[in-house]
């Protein structure tokens, strides 16, 4: 779809920080994260919602969730992670999106409040999605306990 933002990310034609690409799906790094490595898992197929991915890619799609949420432990030094779907409500752009975020005890988030930031530059947000691409490449998905 020409109009969807995500879309266009996985077309190549609008830029995003890479964290994983395979057959299935697309995750990079949210523009606008809650924390450094919050990333975006995106089906390369657009489907608006959870309820309208194809039975057949939920496995495949939520694997790639499991081994992000293990990445963003081992990589970014996260003591566990959030793993979110929103559906329609509060989905800011309508192609579905799981969000994989690092978290740590005290981190500041509470209840559905969470403040966005922004990476410094283009350089620091290359450099996380490296670590998490590399982290991705290695690692087991299970995170250390």
């Amino acid at each position: 779809m020409a109009s969807c933002a995500f879309c266009r990310i996985v077309a190549g034609d609008a830029p995003a920080h890479v964290v994983l690409d395979d057959d299935v799906a697309l995750a990079f790094l949210d523009v606008r994260p809650l924390f450094p490595g919050h990333t975006l898992l995106v089906p390369r197929a657009h489907h608006e919602t959870l309820v309208d991915l194809p039975p057949e890619l939920v496995e495949p799609l939520f694997a790639r969730a499991r081994l992000l949420a293990g990445a963003m432990e081992h990589t970014m030094a996260a003591a566990g992670s959030f793993v979110a779907v929103n559906n329609r409500v509060s989905q800011s752009v309508p192609h579905l999106h799981v969000h994989v975020v690092p978290r740590r005890p005290k981190d500041g988030l509470r209840g559905f409040f969470w403040p966005r930031t922004r990476y410094a530059d283009e350089a620091d947000a290359a450099a996380v999605a490296a670590r998490l691409r590399a982290g991705l490449a290695g690692s087991d998905p299970t995170p250390p306990r």
